[in-house]
């Protein structure tokens, strides 16, 4: 029962330290000098300090979050919000359901075997923990109880089959009530064109597509806005901004040198050189006054420049009407096909305008170019976290580190941090031949939180990498980017976590035996199989403390902002003198979808893919979405502020891979009912089919109403429609504003 002990202890660890965060948060967020960190979206909404404190109890938030309308939160935080947080509220429905069928009976199933007392008999060095008698692992092989998991399994698949058919048409009304709003939006009557022909010698490139579309569209084209290459101009923006905050840093603290009584008023000095240790000293703010003049001399003659040319093959077309926009971006228009690609315009706030030059072909280059790091990032990422999850044990680390041994040796903490590892021995079961039932590995030594904080930390790395190779790709819209992104951060923890983790994790824990199975000229691949089947029921135990870990800690800290909460006292009291520093210092951000989402989506993975096999996991994955909908759907009423709004089109990037999830359960389980030598496995096969046959089913039927808007929905009557001019301002780059480069604070005017 070693695996067992050391998962309760990592179990009420983990716990306490929820307990703990918790505690923070309750103090923390009634003190009104964070309001700041707890509330800043309603701060940003001008409501009063003191208001938004009075009457709190310790679990307003809980109350809160638990009691609000899908209408309120999208109010709040955007459609896209509210679709993330459906995703919670689908985990929920399909484990519930789920639940309602695999613990009671297939468990009830489970413990009335005796096959894991049977090997232990045959098998000296084998060992079963208490959970290990609950999964399918104990009944015997052959056994007409599989009959139930059968039916379990089946049970699960439609379970998802009905909650992503309910959840995708609660999508679709939703965006329709969105569409429905009596204020019409901008993008609303935008398309965006892009691949233009070149145009005549005789015309320019707006002529152009005016004459194009005041022909195939007559009385409904309004007006076009040819999009230049921005990628210079917006690199001398941001040069400036950066420049203007700091000399606006650099003059604050001037001032304040002059408060504290320095009355030598030494002015701030610093070499131009590299890294400001080498070149010529030079006054601080002249320096950076020089340099901001230079700049905007540069910035306007750019911005002058794209004005009066028009050398782009991308443009956005504005209409006088819904119903045309909506039909322009769904129709073909060219009578050649790499020409006058049209389709639906982003809002403004997602545009990527530095990518709108970006023609058909260089994107289509640009994404082979990108699969290819991707592809080696997925498969290398492995190496490190193997490697450090291998070295990471207690008795390598004690080696390293002698002075632990002192802490180690105190039972409790090393049930904490790692069970024993005397289980890595190879079985003799495995060497002896046929009778290969591996399953001596149910302690391997990734029991305790050490594997699995080693793993956390590891997986935090890559999604900005996938960010900026997402981005690379030459998306127009923000949103485009999140989902590529969260699709390549999804390959990386599924391949790495699940079958990382199940698969090489027990191929590396059974070197030996493998090796002597090689060596003794017994290696078949059947037994290899029969050796990776044997470690599901086993593993569950280590994926069940990784959830229990996710959502004690992750969402304590989440909940908490106990990171945001000390830089921000630390920023305002050490850093922060211009406005804008002290905006930054708790300036809340949106939510990180291409993070976020693939760890839920493991999470389901998981849940779904030992649904079966060990269905103690799913109680533990319902509490991690338990948690996680009231946590973030606080996070969504009083913190973050979206940055863009792309109407929904998260939800098919979610729903595919929740399917993609069901998949990976339904091979495994035929994977795994073969091992058990059931012999009416073969049914399961029907499993995959109908999965496949509903992805059709729901591409063809929904998913098209989450990409364009109906004909029907675009005719309907609106009280406010924003004129010409306010759309060609809402799609106007800042860049070319008037205004754009007239960023002055105070102290640079004086």
């Amino acid at each position: 029962m070693v695996a067992t002990s050391s998962f309760v202890i990592s179990l009420v660890f983990s716990s306490c330290c929820f307990v703990l965060l918790l505690g923070v948060y309750i103090i923390s967020s009634r003190q009104p000098g964070n309001v700041l960190i707890y509330y800043p979206r309603r701060v940003l909404l001008n409501e009063d300090p003191c208001t938004i404190l009075k009457s709190r109890g310790p679990f307003t938030w809980a109350t809160e979050a638990w009691s609000a309308t899908e209408d309120e939160l999208v109010a709040a935080a955007g459609l896209d919000a509210t679709v993330y947080l459906h995703l919670f509220t689908a985990a929920l429905e399909i484990i519930l359901l789920s639940a309602i069928f695999c613990v009671p009976v297939l468990v009830s199933l489970s413990a009335t075997s005796g096959y894991n007392a049977m090997e232990e008999k045959m098998n000296p060095r084998a060992s079963f923990s208490g959970f290990d008698n609950l999964s399918m692992g104990n009944v015997e092989p052959g056994s007409t109880k599989l009959w139930g998991f059968l039916i379990g399994m089946f049970w699960v698949s439609l379970v998802t089959y009905f909650v992503l058919w309910r959840s995708y048409r609660r999508i679709v009304l939703l965006r329709i009530r969105q569409q429905k709003s009596a204020i019409a939006r901008p993008h609303e009557f935008t398309v965006l064109v892009k691949d233009l022909p070149k145009p005549t010698v005789h015309e320019t490139q707006s002529d152009q597509v005016d004459s194009f579309f005041r022909m195939v569209h007559p009385g409904a084209y309004d007006r076009c806005i040819v999009v230049n290459d921005l990628r210079k101009v917006e690199k001398l923006y941001k040069e400036l901004e950066k420049t203007l905050r700091e000399l606006e840093h650099t003059e604050a603290l001037f001032e304040l040198s002059k408060e504290k009584g320095n009355f030598k008023r030494v002015r701030p000095m610093h070499k131009t050189g590299f890294l400001g240790c080498v070149g010529p000293v030079v006054d601080n703010i002249h320096y950076l006054k020089s340099r901001i003049r230079e700049l905007t001399s540069q910035f306007e003659e750019e911005q002058k420049r794209l004005l009066e040319t028009e050398e782009s093959n991308t443009a956005l077309v504005i209409f006088n009407n819904r119903r045309s926009a909506a039909q322009a971006g769904q129709v073909v228009h060219a009578p050649h096909a790499p020409y006058w690609r049209v389709t639906p315009a982003p809002e403004p706030n997602e545009l990527v305008w530095r990518n709108l030059h970006i023609s058909a072909w260089e994107h289509w280059l640009r994404k082979i170019v990108v699969y290819v790091p991707t592809f080696l990032i997925v498969v290398a990422y492995a190496i490190p976290i193997l490697l450090v999850a291998s070295l990471l044990s207690l008795r390598n680390l004690e080696d390293i580190l002698p002075f632990l041994k002192s802490i180690t040796k105190h039972k409790a903490i090393h049930d904490i941090l790692q069970s024993d590892d005397d289980a890595n021995a190879p079985s003799p079961s495995l060497i002896n031949g046929d009778t290969l039932d591996a399953r001596s590995g149910t302690s391997t030594g990734r029991q305790g939180l050490l594997p699995q904080i080693c793993l956390l930390i590891f997986l935090a790395l890559p999604p900005k990498l996938m960010f900026i190779l997402s981005k690379a790709e030459g998306f127009s819209a923000q949103s485009r980017i999140v989902r590529s992104a969260s699709a390549k951060y999804f390959y990386i923890i599924i391949f790495n976590v699940y079958f990382g983790v199940t698969i090489f994790g027990t191929i590396f824990a059974n070197l030996s035996s493998i090796k002597h199975m090689v060596d003794q000229d017994q290696f078949l691949v059947a037994r290899l199989i029969r050796l990776l089947g044997s470690q599901l029921p086993p593993v569950a135990m280590y994926y069940i403390t990784y959830i229990v870990l996710k959502f004690c800690i992750g969402y304590g800290f989440e909940l908490s902002r106990l990171v945001s909460l000390t830089s921000y006292h630390v920023k305002r009291k050490f850093k922060c003198q211009a406005e804008w520093e002290k905006f930054e210092s708790w300036a809340p951000g949106a939510f990180t979808y291409h993070q976020s989402i693939p760890n839920d989506l493991l999470i389901l993975t998981l849940a779904l893919c030992y649904a079966v096999i060990a269905p103690m996991i799913l109680i533990f994955a319902f509490l991690y979405f338990l948690l996680g909908w009231l946590v973030q759907r606080n996070q969504a009423l009083n913190i973050h502020v979206p940055d863009w709004e792309s109407n929904g089109s998260l939800w098919p990037h979610i729903h595919h891979r929740i399917l993609a999830a069901l998949l990976a359960a339904q091979i495994t389980a035929v994977a795994y009912f073969a091992v058990k030598e059931f012999l009416f496995t073969p049914i399961l096969l029907i499993l995959p089919l109908l999965t496949l046959v509903f992805h059709v089913y729901c591409k063809r039927t929904w998913r098209p109403l989450i990409e364009r808007v109906s004909l029907f929905m675009a005719t309907e009557e609106v009280t406010v429609q924003p004129s010409t001019t306010t759309v060609v301002a809402a799609y106007t780059p800042i860049y070319l504003r008037a205004d754009a480069a007239r960023i002055h604070d105070q102290a640079s005017t004086q």
